[in-house]
C-alpha cells in the first residue's frame, strides 16, 4: 500500500473506516471485564428511607395515599397487629378467664349472708338499665367482630374455609362500623349518669385493703359502699375512659385520612386494639361477678330492684342515705314480679 494513502482518502471513506473499526472492537471490549459493579453506585432502599423516611410515587388517584410505597412505620405496625396484638390478645383473654376459674373454685359464689327479706328496692331505672344493656350488647358484638380481625384467619378460617370466612368477616366489619354508634352513644349517656356516684371517696381506701370482702369465705366482710363499690368505680372508669379512647381513634378509622396521615392511623389502630383487648377482659371480670360470681346482683340490672338486706350487705352506705332521704320506696316481693 502506498504511503500516501491516507493523505489521498476522501473523508467519507476515513469515516467509513473508523466506524468499521468500532463495530468490530465493541463485542470484544464489552466481554473484557471492567472491573466495577455498574449498580454500586445505585441509591439503595434503605438510602432512600434514611433520607426521606418514606418511599412514594406519583399517582393521579384522587387518594394520593395510594402513592406511598414503603414507610418504616409501616413495618413496624406489620409487626405489631402480626406479632405482638395476638400475643397480647391471647394472654389477656385467656389469663383473666384461667383466674376468674381459680377464684371460684377458692371461693365459690358469694352467697347474700342474711336470708333474703320480703322488701325489695329500686336500684336502677328503666333508663339506666336501658342504657346499661344498649352498651353491653354492642360492646359484645363489637368484641367478636373486633377479635376477628386479630384470631380469625388463624383460628376460624381453618375450621369454615376461605370463601365461607370471607363472608362473615365483610358482614363483621359492617356490624363493628355501625354498632360502634350505639357503644359511642351508650358511653356518653353513661358518662352524664353514673360519674357522680363513682367519684372516690373516703371509704375506697378501705375497700381495697380488704379486696372488698370477696376473699373472705365466711361471707361476713362486707365494707361499707355507696351506690358502688369501689371495684365497680374501678371498672366503671375504666369503661369509660377506654371507652372514650376506642371511640375517638375509632373515629380516626371511620374516616380514614381525614384527620390524620397514614402515621397518625397506625396510631389510632395501636390505641384502639390494644384499649379494647384491655376492655374485654375488664368486662369478662365484670360479667362474671354480675351473673356466676354473686348472687342477687344480676337482679340489679335485670328486674332493677334488689332485696333490702342484698343491699344492705353490699351498699350499706347508700341503702342509709336513700333512707335518710326518703326516696327508698319499699316493695313487696309480689309487687316487684309483677
Amino acid at each position: 500500500m502506498p504511503d500516501n494513502w491516507l493523505g489521498r482518502a476522501t473523508p467519507q471513506a476515513i469515516a467509513a473506516f473508523m466506524t468499521l473499526t468500532l463495530l468490530v472492537a465493541a463485542p470484544v471490549y464489552a466481554q473484557a471485564p471492567s472491573g466495577s459493579n455498574p449498580t454500586a453506585q445505585a441509591v439503595s432502599e434503605r438510602q432512600l428511607l434514611d433520607e426521606l423516611q418514606k418511599i412514594e410515587g406519583r399517582v393521579t388517584l384522587p387518594n394520593t395515599a395510594a402513592g406511598l410505597l414503603e414507610q418504616p412505620q409501616g413495618r413496624d405496625y406489620r409487626t405489631f397487629h402480626e406479632g405482638w396484638l395476638p400475643w397480647i390478645g391471647g394472654i389477656a383473654i385467656l389469663g383473666i378467664l384461667l383466674l376468674l376459674a381459680l377464684f371460684y373454685f377458692y371461693r365459690g359464689r358469694i352467697r347474700t349472708l342474711a336470708p333474703e327479706s320480703s322488701v325489695r328496692i329500686l336500684r336502677f331505672g328503666a333508663l339506666e338499665r336501658l342504657t346499661h344493656w344498649m352498651t353491653a350488647t354492642a360492646f359484645i358484638i363489637l368484641a367478636i367482630t373486633g377479635l376477628n380481625f386479630i384470631f380469625g384467619k388463624r383460628l376460624l378460617m381453618p375450621l369454615i374455609g376461605a370463601d365461607a370466612f370471607s363472608t362473615w368477616s365483610i358482614w363483621a366489619k359492617y356490624a363493628h362500623d355501625f354498632v360502634a354508634w350505639a357503644f359511642m352513644l351508650g358511653i356518653l349517656v353513661m358518662l352524664v349518669t353514673w360519674a357522680w356516684d363513682n367519684l372516690p371517696d373516703r371509704h375506697d381506701a378501705h375497700w381495697l385493703r380488704v379486696g372488698g370482702g370477696f376473699f373472705d369465705k365466711t361471707n361476713r366482710t362486707h365494707p361499707p359502699a355507696g351506690r358502688f363499690n369501689t371495684g365497680q368505680k374501678l371498672i366503671f372508669w375504666a369503661v369509660v375512659l377506654g371507652g372514650i379512647a376506642m371511640s375517638i381513634s375509632g373515629i380516626f378509622m371511620l374516616f380514614p385520612f381525614a384527620f390524620a396521615d397514614i402515621n397518625g392511623m397506625q396510631t389510632a389502630q395501636y390505641i384502639h386494639a390494644t384499649v379494647g383487648i384491655i376492655l374485654i377482659a375488664v368486662l369478662i371480670a365484670h360479667i362474671y361477678i354480675g351473673t356466676l360470681g354473686m348472687e342477687g346482683a344480676y337482679e340489679a340490672m335485670g328486674s332493677g330492684t334488689v332485696d333490702m338486706n342484698w343491699a344492705k350487705e353490699h351498699h350499706s352506705l347508700w341503702v342509709e342515705g336513700q333512707e335518710a332521704k326518703g326516696t327508698i320506696q319499699p316493695r313487696s316481693a309480689a309487687e316487684a314480679a309483677e
